[in-house]
C-alpha cells in the first residue's frame, strides 16, 4: 500500500503559480495565416480570371507550370502568356483581415523567365468588395508591392500604400532583381509604423511610414526664420595666443647662393657686369612664421538651422492600419510575357514567412540555377545550329545566284558572238558589186543587189 500524498508547503504553492504564470507569458502567440497559395491541385477553384481587356482581344492567359527551368518540377506556379497583354487574376481571403495592432507580412516569389525588358511583377492587396470578374488597373487597392522593370531607368520595387483614399509611393529607390531566376519579395509593416523590405530573406530597406512616405506632414520643420547668433564660433582650432615668433626667425633667408656656382673663366665684368652666383632654396628656411593651432575652447560646431514642431502635423497612431483586407490580386501589363508567380503568403508572423521562403523557393535555389544554366546551354546550342543552318542556306543561295549569273553571262557571250558572226557574214556577203558596168553606168558603182544564194 502506497503512502498517502502529503500536501505541499504553503510557501511552495505561490512559487509554482509564479512559474506557471511565467511559462504562459513566455509562450509565443500562434501566428495567423490570412492567405497562403502554393498553386497545388484545385488552385483554379480559389482564383478568378478577370475579363478585363478580353473584349478587345488583349487579355492574357495564366499557365499552370513550373516554367522552362526549375529546382522542382512539381512545384508549379502561374505564368503570364502571351506577349503584349494585360493580365488580371485575384483570390478572396477565407476571412477578411484587420491589421490593427498586428504585424502585416506580404510575401511571394516571382521568376521572370522572359528576361523582362518592360513590365511589372508586382501584386496587390485589396479591401472591401471587389468584383473579381472586372478586376483591373482601375480597381482600388490598399497595398501594391513588387518589382517593376522598364528599360534602363526603371528597375525598382514598388511599395505603394493607400491612406484615406490616396496612394502614396515609397520615397526611397529600392532596387529589384532583374535576372531570370526566382526571388522572394517580402513587405513587413508593424504596429509601430516601422517597415522592412526583404529580398530572398535579406533586408534591403527599412524605416518608418512617417518618414519614407509622404502620408503625413513631417513632425519637424527647419526654422527658416532662425539666424546664426553673432557670438556663434564655428572655428574648431584657433592660433595659440601664447605662441611667440622667435627673434631670429626672419633672419633666415629663403634662398642662399649655390656653393657649386663658379664664375666662368671668360666672364668680363666690363662687358657682362658684376657676376653673382646662382641661388638655391635655403634648407634652413622655415617659411612665414605662423603661431601653433590649439583647440578653440569656444567652439560650438557648425551652425545648423534648428528644427521646430510643424504646426500642420497631426499624428495618426493608426497610420499603419488598412481597411480590412479581403483580396489578393495580380494585375499587370507586359510587353514580353513569362513571369511566374508562386508561394504567396499573407500573415502576421515574419518568422513564419521566413521559414516558408526557406522551405520553398530558397530551398530550390541552387537546383534552379543548375537547371537554368543547362537550359541556357541548350538555347545557345540551338541558336548556333540555327545560325549555322542560316549561313549554309545563305551560301547555297549565293552559289545558286552565282551559277545563274554565270549562265546568264555565258548566254550573253554566246548571243553576242553569234550576233557578231551574223553581222560579219552580212557585211561580207550582203553587198555584191556589178562587175559588168558599162561606160554609161560609171556613176552606179555603188549599186548592189542581194545575192540570196550566198546568204
Amino acid at each position: 500500500m502506497s503512502a498517502p500524498a502529503l500536501p505541499l508547503p504553503r510557501l511552495v504553492l505561490p512559487a509554482l503559480a509564479l512559474v506557471a504564470a511565467l511559462f504562459v507569458v513566455a509562450v509565443p502567440a500562434v501566428s495567423e495565416v490570412i492567405f497562403e497559395e502554393r498553386f497545388e491541385d484545385g488552385w483554379e477553384d480559389r482564383w478568378v480570371r478577370s475579363d478585363w481587356k478580353r473584349s478587345e482581344g488583349l487579355a492574357g492567359n495564366w499557365l499552370h507550370t513550373a516554367g522552362k527551368w526549375s529546382g522542382d518540377e512539381a512545384d508549379k506556379g502561374i505564368q503570364t502568356s502571351p506577349d503584349a497583354r494585360f493580365f488580371a487574376i485575384s483570390a478572396k481571403f477565407p476571412e477578411e483581415f484587420s491589421n490593427k495592432g498586428k504585424t502585416l507580412v506580404l510575401q511571394y516569389s516571382v521568376k521572370h523567365e522572359q528576361k523582362i525588358e518592360c513590365g511589372g511583377g508586382y501584386v496587390k492587396l485589396m479591401s472591401g468588395y471587389v468584383n473579381q470578374r472586372k478586376f483591373s488597373g482601375d480597381t482600388p487597392y490598399s497595398i501594391m508591392f513588387g518589382p517593376d522593370v522598364c528599360g534602363t531607368q526603371t528597375k525598382k520595387l514598388h511599395a505603394i500604400i493607400q491612406y484615406k483614399g490616396q496612394n502614396y509611393p515609397i520615397k526611397k529607390t529600392v532596387p529589384c532583381e532583374t535576372d531570370q531566376l526566382s526571388h522572394v519579395y517580402t513587405f513587413i509593416i508593424r504596429p509601430d509604423a516601422s517597415y522592412s523590405i526583404l529580398v530572398d530573406n535579406r533586408e534591403k530597406e527599412s524605416g518608418s511610414l512617417y518618414t519614407d512616405w509622404d502620408i503625413l506632414p513631417p513632425r519637424k520643420l527647419r526654422d527658416t526664420k532662425a539666424k546664426k547668433p553673432d557670438d556663434w564660433d564655428e572655428r574648431e582650432y584657433i592660433p595659440d595666443p601664447e605662441d611667440e615668433k622667435p627673434a631670429d626667425w626672419d633672419s633666415v633667408p629663403s634662398e642662399i647662393p649655390d656653393p657649386k656656382s663658379k664664375k666662368p673663366d671668360d666672364w668680363d665684368e666690363d662687358d657682362d657686369g658684376e657676376w653673382y652666383p646662382s641661388m638655391i632654396p635655403n634648407p634652413n628656411y622655415k617659411g612665414p612664421w605662423r603661431p601653433k593651432k590649439i583647440k578653440n575652447p569656444n567652439f560650438k560646431g557648425k551652425w545648423k538651422t534648428p528644427w521646430i514642431d510643424n504646426p500642420e502635423f497631426e499624428d495618426d497612431p493608426d497610420i499603419y492600419v488598412f481597411a480590412p483586407l479581403q483580396y489578393f490580386g495580380i494585375e499587370l501589363w507586359q510587353v514580353k510575357a513569362g513571369s511566374l508567380f508562386d508561394n504567396i503568403l499573407v500573415t502576421d508572423d515574419p518568422e513564419y514567412a521566413r521559414q516558408v521562403a526557406e522551405e520553398t523557393t530558397l530551398k530550390n535555389k541552387d537546383a534552379e540555377l543548375e537547371s537554368f544554366e543547362e537550359a541556357e546551354k541548350k538555347r545557345e546550342a540551338e541558336e548556333e545550329r540555327e545560325a549555322r543552318t542560316a549561313r549554309e542556306e545563305g551560301e547555297r543561295r549565293r552559289h545558286g545566284r552565282d551559277r545563274r549569273r554565270r549562265s546568264r553571262d555565258y548566254d550573253r557571250r554566246i548571243r553576242s558572238k553569234s550576233d557578231r558572226r551574223r553581222e560579219e557574214i552580212k557585211s561580207k556577203y550582203s553587198r555584191k558589186y556589178d562587175d559588168d558596168d558599162d561606160e554609161e553606168d560609171d556613176d552606179d558603182d555603188d549599186d548592189y543587189f542581194m545575192d540570196h544564194d550566198e546568204l
